[in-house]
């Protein structure tokens, strides 16, 4: 197949793109003109926003084709087998303004906002990146999905209720599991969704009457996840399509290695191979 010649957004979006890497490798300095610590707080908020509409549309052009076709909205209906990803993709777009709700939140308590103030417009700002990302999809192939922006919403939403419930953020996470195949590897892994799982954890460690025990470092598990929706496209009418529901009995990974290496990182990421599935096809 003859690769296709590159368009002018796409030329200009790659050209930005590496503008913006050698200025922030040969000239620190600029980028601490956006977020210098001497720059109001809110302007240092504005700041981060018009980064990420930026990168997310930059990314969108390079990789989904925006401004492609004219505005158009599609409904995508949510986890039938028939859809494009058999539902991940929507599960995706929860979890992902889900986790960029937290990280903005953390960024702006840095900032000295106050863990409830952070935690809203670290929500805030999490949704108006995703809809942006929405609104670039209304000028691709894909079209603007109002199931996507519904996600969006619930993600937002988890992402403000977990983080302004201590206790329960100790309780439950929401996390993304990853495993490509180096066989069929996908440079744009935020939608390789064959080789996603997404999953609820409930950890023992964190209710009371088991943190002192040896069951702290378990976790129950519920996920979600597709497969053979990427060769089910590329060789019709063969179709091994699977959506799959699965409960697991895991290690709470973070909690194991706290000794060495206390982070958070495993409170949205899960680790390969630390649980125990059992499994239901819904097809």
């Amino acid at each position: 197949m003859t690769r296709a010649q590159p368009t002018t957004p796409r030329i200009i979006s790659v050209a930005t793109l590496f503008f913006l890497a050698m200025l922030l490798v040969i000239a620190p300095p600029a980028s601490a003109l956006l977020f210098d610590n001497e720059l109001p707080r809110e302007t240092k908020v504005r700041n981060l926003n018009l980064l990420a509409a930026g990168a997310t549309i930059t990314w969108g052009i390079i990789n989904w084709d925006y401004f492609q076709e004219s505005p158009q909205a599609n409904s995508e209906d949510w986890f039938g087998r028939e859809t494009d990803e058999g539902g991940a993709d929507k599960l995706g777009h929860l979890y992902t303004t889900y986790a960029l709700s937290h990280l903005y939140a953390s960024i702006y308590h840095d900032w000295d906002y106050p863990e409830e103030r952070a935690m809203r417009l670290g929500a805030f700002s999490a949704l108006g990146t995703m809809t942006i990302m929405e609104l670039g999809d209304s000028f691709s192939k894909y079209g603007f999905s109002y199931e996507d922006m519904l996600m969006n919403c619930v993600g937002a939403a988890a992402g403000y209720w977990l983080g302004t419930h201590p206790e329960w953020q100790q309780r439950l996470d929401l996390r993304l599991e990853y495993a490509p195949s180096l066989s069929d590897f996908d440079s744009d892994v935020v939608t390789d969704y064959e080789h996603h799982k997404y999953l609820i954890a409930l950890k023992a460690d964190g209710f009371d009457i088991l943190k002192d025990t040896p069951l702290r470092y378990l976790e129950l598990h519920l996920g979600y996840y597709v497969r053979g929706y990427d060769d089910y496209k590329s060789y019709q009418p063969y179709d091994d399509r699977e959506r799959n529901v699965y409960a697991g009995l895991g290690l709470n990974v973070g909690k194991v290695i706290e000794s060495v290496w206390e982070t958070r990182i495993f409170d949205y990421l899960q680790v390969p191979y630390t649980y125990f599935p059992v499994k239901h096809d819904l097809n």
